[in-house]
């Protein structure tokens, strides 16, 4: 497990513990509150968004003495959502630091962010490094063999990665999301036809015990969308999140959006909490020009509780502006995105282009 010198030098997730006792319930906490922790409020800062605020509170945690690991993993958190990979990496192996000699859970929470925070920094052999110290400690971590996989892709590592999906799949083969995520991991470094041949294993080694979701959505990665419509259509796509989201895609892959949208419409009448449909019902709305049922979906899913995926809502609803010709509010909303996405390079143009118009 990675561990780091207090006075050394500090170098998609990955140390130390000493005991310290919490003592982080104050009166008139960061952000207002009886009897609630600076760090419970920073975390709670960092989990929506609001970075400098969680840094605020995190500040004010150690100066009243609150528990340093839990304190400075939560600036490496701060740090990662402010795409200050340097800072994050400093924090998050100071948490590591700041622990004992037993190693807990924490640790390799703490420590594959921490391989994260060194990929996105660049430090691709550090990242590396990160995941097979928790290996070391735990070797049946199939994410782990999974994510080291995806670093040595990106250090055009080929056989390397192979390697490890194959221990990944070795571990459970049945995991056929995990089969997907190599799948588009070795599609998105141009290894499309290895990518294709792990799905092929899953359907060929699975064919008798395999279900009509997963054959479905397997089906439609390969590119068979006849067959994934086929098994996929046997599923009740009205009240199935699964079967409703990749049917759906199904059709706008045959270029059927209308179909596509109906079906991502009748799941809302019965569950209005999966941001992922309303994603995809405002995707096709925009592509079939319903600019403004596009825009009100893409809103029902940004009211979505911890929809975990409001970078990209947002983006959607900036783009939705434009198409709408409402440059105004559109440039006034990529501002304030790249407040919180500052690394969003594409983003970043748009908003030029924007300030333009």
């Amino acid at each position: 497990m990675k561990r780091t010198n207090r006075n050394g030098k500090y170098t998609r997730k990955t140390g130390c513990l000493v005991a310290v006792v919490l003592a982080g319930l104050m009166l008139n906490a960061c952000g207002g509150g009886e009897q609630v922790s600076y760090t419970k409020q920073g975390m709670e800062a960092v989990k929506a968004l609001e970075y400098d605020e969680a840094l605020n509170c995190f500040s004010s945690a150690v100066e009243a003495g609150e528990e340093e690991q839990l304190i400075y993993r939560g600036m490496g958190l701060a740090y990662m959502g402010k795409t200050q990979y340097g800072e994050a990496v400093t924090y998050l192996e100071e948490a590591l630091h700041s622990g004992g000699s037993k190693v807990e859970d924490i640790d390799f929470d703490i420590n594959y962010y921490l391989a994260t925070a060194y990929y996105k920094n660049g430090q691709l052999q550090e990242a590396e490094d990160a995941y097979t110290a928790i290996l070391a400690l735990r070797p049946q971590e199939k994410d782990a063999f999974y994510l080291r996989g995806c670093v040595k892709l990106a250090r055009s590592d080929f056989e390397g990665a192979q390697a490890d999906f194959n221990a990944a799949v070795a571990l459970d083969g049945r995991d056929y999301d995990q089969m997907i995520r190599i799948y588009m991991a070795l599609d998105e470094y141009g290894y499309k036809d290895a990518g294709l041949t792990y799905l092929q294993n899953a359907l060929t080694e699975n064919e008798k015990s395999i279900s009509d979701y997963d054959m479905g959505r397997i089906c439609y990665y390969m590119g068979d969308y006849e067959n994934a419509r086929n098994h996929l259509g046997n599923l009740k796509t009205a009240t199935d999140y699964g079967a409703a989201l990749y049917l759906g895609r199904t059709y706008e892959a045959l270029g059927d959006y209308n179909y596509a949208s109906t079906i991502y419409a009748q799941f809302t009448e019965s569950d209005q909490s999966k941001a992922e449909i309303y994603n995809q019902l405002g995707l096709c709305k925009m592509k079939m020009g319903e600019y403004e049922e596009a825009l009100s979906a893409f809103q029902a899913a940004m009211n979505i509780e911890d929809n975990g995926m409001m970078q990209s809502l947002k983006f959607n609803e900036i783009v939705t502006y434009e198409y709408m010709h409402d440059y105004k509010t559109a440039a006034a909303l990529m501002s304030s995105y790249l407040r919180s996405y500052p690394d969003d390079a594409a983003a970043k143009r748009e908003y030029e282009f924007l300030q333009t118009r």
